[in-house]
């Protein structure tokens, strides 16, 4: 399979530089700063492959945008590697440039005051896109994307998700074999959620397009990515399946029990004292939760003695949601490789 992405002890350190006090310190301060060194990408290295779709997490200040502004070329690196389709980012930036593709959920690469598809005809330009593949791409982008009735609106005029949309649009317009996309969701309704990470999966499935997914919105990792590369403080502590990182530190599943009528604790622990649960009274007066280890043959014999006690209105299992784990790896302090 072909590499697409290789980083290999990528590091990055800025000079935060401090005044000196008083008349003094500040024409001293004409001569010689103090500064001190922070480093905000610690010697990461990974490698993603064609057609990977990869979720990029971490807390605020990890060094997410700092590694991505490095793999787009933005940013030089203090030291280490970085190869993307073959090249350097930030040494061959004008070739590089036109393999990727890239959506800021707070920046737009569309022109503010013009119509939609000017920016459309222009980006075609800088790219060098022909004719007829841009027809037939774009006019499929158009329709998958629905935005045929914006295409003759100024950007300014356009909601946040119209925006949204027509951003990525005109990031997947030169067909890059690489997509970055930061935030590509912010703030925007679930409705257009859903037709984004549709679109996404799309073309995924469809050019086998490379996807570096950076979010704070879980539920857009859970739908489109089985990868996750996790930082913290400039650290990868995890980079492997979603499916492990659940399996590895979710706490156990939740089995919901409605019950027809008001049933004491003291009678659900003496009929699974023996399988380790937690019981917890629900929202309403009839409703128990069970907390059990991620067992399939514990939680068949839970509710296999609970339905055979006692009569059952509803009953919903649930495992830990991907946001609960995260948020547990990092309030752990966990700061090793699952």
């Amino acid at each position: 399979m072909k590499t697409i992405i290789q980083v290999n002890d990528l590091r990055k350190e800025f000079k935060s530089y401090s005044s000196r006090s008083g008349l003094k310190g500040a024409f001293r301060d004409l001569f010689t700063r103090n500064y001190k060194v922070l480093e905000a990408v610690k010697d990461i290295s990974f490698q993603i492959q064609e057609g990977e779709m990869v979720g990029y997490i971490g807390e605020n200040g990890a060094g997410k945008s700092t590694s991505i502004k490095m793999l787009t070329g933005i940013l030089t690196p203090t030291r280490g590697s970085v190869l993307i389709n073959g090249m350097n980012p930030h040494k061959e930036r004008e070739k590089f440039v036109k393999t990727i593709g890239v959506v800021f959920g707070q920046r737009s690469q569309l022109w503010w005051d013009i119509a939609v598809q000017e920016s459309f005809r222009l980006l075609k330009k800088v790219y060098n896109v022909p004719d007829e593949d841009y027809k037939e791409h774009m006019d499929h982008v158009i329709e998958s994307l629905d935005i045929g009735d914006l295409l003759d609106k100024p950007v300014r005029k356009l909601s946040l998700g119209q925006r949204m949309r027509c951003e990525l649009a005109a990031a997947l317009l030169h067909k890059p074999s690489l997509l970055f996309l930061d935030e590509p969701t912010i703030g925007l309704d679930v409705l257009v959620k859903m037709k984004i990470r549709r679109f996404l999966k799309e073309m995924n499935e469809k050019y086998k397009t490379t996807i570096l997914l950076t979010t704070h919105d879980l539920a857009d990792i859970e739908a489109l990515c089985e990868r996750v590369i996790m930082l913290d403080e400039g650290r990868i502590i995890y980079d492997g399946s979603l499916q492990r990182l659940k399996s590895n530190w979710g706490e156990g599943k939740q089995v919901q029990f409605e019950f027809t009528r008001h049933v004491a604790e003291e009678e659900l622990y003496n009929l699974s004292h023996h399988l380790q649960v937690e019981w917890t009274q629900g929202e309403r007066e009839a409703v128990w939760i069970a907390s059990v280890e991620d067992d399939e043959q514990v939680i068949s014999q839970l509710i296999s003695s609970i339905v055979s006690s006692y009569q059952i209105r509803d009953i919903h299992l649930k495992e830990a949601s991907t946001e609960e784990i995260i948020r547990n790896i990092y309030e752990e302090g966990i700061k090793s490789h699952g």
